[in-house]
């Protein structure tokens, strides 16, 4: 059983930046593929980004292609969203999620989630 918890939320003004992490627990973090997820207030959960297990295949949606930036240090037992040029549209619950097979950019076939962290882009 994996535990994931987020962090490094918070309020920005648009065009600033975040680094969200999320500390895994309770399972060995390189088995895993990873991947962020985010929801707004009335909005499906989409996907942000993926990682496979040792980090050398990322996939990106197209709406953060280019600003935010996925990685992984397993040492740490840690998952990072780097998010630059934020929008107001980025405004979301930021979820991270794991699971053992390959990266994935369906939420559905994910094992384990983290309770969300909340980014509020001002304009």
């Amino acid at each position: 059983q994996v535990q994931l918890v987020e962090s490094g939320g918070g309020l920005v003004q648009a065009g600033g930046s975040l680094r969200l992490s999320c500390a895994a627990s309770g399972g060995t973090f390189s088995n895993y593929a990873m991947g962020w997820f985010r929801q707004a207030p009335g909005k499906e959960r989409e996907f942000v980004a993926t990682i496979n297990w040792y980090g050398g295949n990322t996939v990106y949606a197209d709406s953060v292609k280019g600003r935010f930036t996925i990685y992984r240090i397993n040492a740490k037992n840690t998952l990072y969203l780097q998010m630059n040029s934020l929008k107001p549209e980025d405004t979301a619950v930021y979820y991270c999620a794991a699971r053992r097979d390959g990266i994935a950019t369906m939420s559905t076939i994910y094992d384990y989630w983290g309770q969300g962290t909340q980014v509020t882009v001002s304009s």
